[in-house]
């Protein structure tokens, strides 16, 4: 028996690029290497060039899709903005259109323009999404930025990024969303992606008494550290949020097995070379070892249920528009 449960996988956090970036990846190409590793559905994310926050832009995202020959198992988020008119259309558009599978907040920055980081902003957005009504998925980008200290950020040691976008800012970021979803009166799935500390996974864990809220663990940031950032090649690891130190890697990993984080997802993130080396760009081809990571889990304890749970049960219970 293998580690790779059913060999039938789901990643619903990855970025195809494509559009203004087909130099850096394509859909055709992203879903091809997802097959590769298991991986029979992938959810694309709204932080392209240019964003997808409009039904216009997801109608040309999907044609885009169809035309490289990508049908089946290709889902995508609607990002969401601040702007109540473009809530109200993103509500719309995940109710009317089956590959759109929710709605993604940015409320710190990552790579892209879309970005909501003020925290009035943000309470706008929940008690919009409460007014509408909307019981659907949002995911959100958790790093608050007011607690970054951009100032510690030193290219030739990249290990300076887990300090300069600290475990608190995400810690920090949980926090704001979850206690705005609730006082808001927000309805819907919160889902917090990327999830890196585990004093963000307790803080989502405590608000699942009253709340449906969720979180996603990447395969970086159970396999890698800040301490693999050291030498020359540390810059080719930057993502966001950061590595953290090996502690934390193996209480996510440990958190992971109890059942505490509720699945994989890869936050697959393809740069060129040139990007990572010399513009810094956050972002790890994370779906490359996809398979690689699962046969690591299964030797260190997972059972085949388990893997089955984090890679494919959990997330069609929570994203149930998908078909593979």
């Amino acid at each position: 028996m293998d580690g790779q449960g059913n060999g039938q996988h789901i990643d619903p956090h990855v970025h195809c690029r494509d559009f203004n970036q087909a130099y850096k990846a394509t859909i055709k190409g992203t879903m091809e290497l997802a097959r590769s590793q298991g991986v029979v559905a992938i959810c694309d994310m709204p932080n392209t060039d240019p964003p997808m926050t409009s039904r216009a832009e997801i109608e040309r995202r999907l044609a885009l899709a169809e035309s490289e020959g990508v049908t089946g198992g290709y889902y995508i988020y609607i990002g969401v903005t601040a702007d109540p008119k473009q809530i109200e259309e993103a509500v719309e558009v995940v109710y009317e259109n089956p590959k759109v599978i929710g709605m993604k907040l940015y409320a710190g920055t990552s790579v892209g323009s879309l970005a909501v980081v003020r925290r009035e902003e943000q309470r706008t957005i929940y008690s919009e999404l409460a007014r509408l009504g909307y019981r659907g998925l949002l995911a959100v980008h958790c790093e608050k930025e007011e607690l970054f200290d951009m100032r510690a950020w030193d290219p030739s040691r990249p290990a300076t990024w887990n300090i300069a976008r600290p475990p608190g800012a995400e810690v920090g970021s949980v926090k704001d969303q979850l206690e705005m979803a609730y006082a808001n009166g927000f309805r819907g799935m919160l889902h917090i992606p990327h999830i890196s500390t585990p004093e963000a996974v307790d803080l989502v864990q405590a608000a699942k008494k009253s709340m449906h809220v969720t979180s996603g663990v990447t395969p970086h940031h159970l396999s890698m550290s800040v301490e693999d950032m050291q030498g020359s090649d540390g810059i080719l690891l930057k993502v966001n949020p950061p590595l953290r130190d090996a502690r934390s890697a193996r209480r996510m990993t440990e958190y992971l097995k109890a059942g505490m984080i509720d699945w994989i997802e890869t936050d697959h993130a393809p740069h060129t070379e040139e990007e990572k080396r010399v513009r810094h760009m956050s972002g790890i081809r994370s779906l490359d070892g996809y398979a690689r990571l699962l046969e690591r889990l299964y030797a260190e304890g997972f059972t085949k249920e388990m893997l089955h749970r984090v890679t494919y049960e959990n997330i069609k219970e929570a994203y149930p528009k998908i078909r593979e």
